[in-house]
């Protein structure tokens, strides 16, 4: 049974930073892309960052505030989030994609003063 289960969602103050993990099972996680996306109230779902055996990728929202990583040993993929803006504000979710697409339940974050 595959499994994606999110953590490290919360509440933090604009400028401040949180860890997300997904935690991954029931698939050969070092063989799939493993992204980042997220969804705020009335927006669509929309990228954060992606990592491959390539190399990463991330909006231009994002770049030089996030940064996507992971560790295959663990099956888990994580995002660090630098420098917090209320924009931020959204469910993030991680997706495993290779032949078929997997997605989490997502864990909210939320930047406000």
């Amino acid at each position: 049974q595959v499994q994606l289960v999110e953590s490290g969602g919360g509440l933090v103050q604009p400028g401040g930073s949180l860890g997300l993990s997904c935690a991954a099972s029931g698939f050969t996680f070092s063989r799939y892309a493993m992204s980042w996306y997220r969804q705020a109230p009335g927006k669509e779902r929309e990228l954060v960052a992606d990592i491959t055996s390539a190399g990463t990728v991330y909006a231009d929202s994002v770049k030089g505030r996030f940064t996507i990583s992971r560790d295959n040993a663990k099956s888990t993929v994580y995002l660090q989030m630098n420098s917090l803006k209320p924009e931020d504000t959204a469910v993030y979710y991680c997706k495993a994609r290779l032949i078929r697409t997997y997605w989490g339940q997502g864990t909210q974050v939320t930047v406000s003063s």
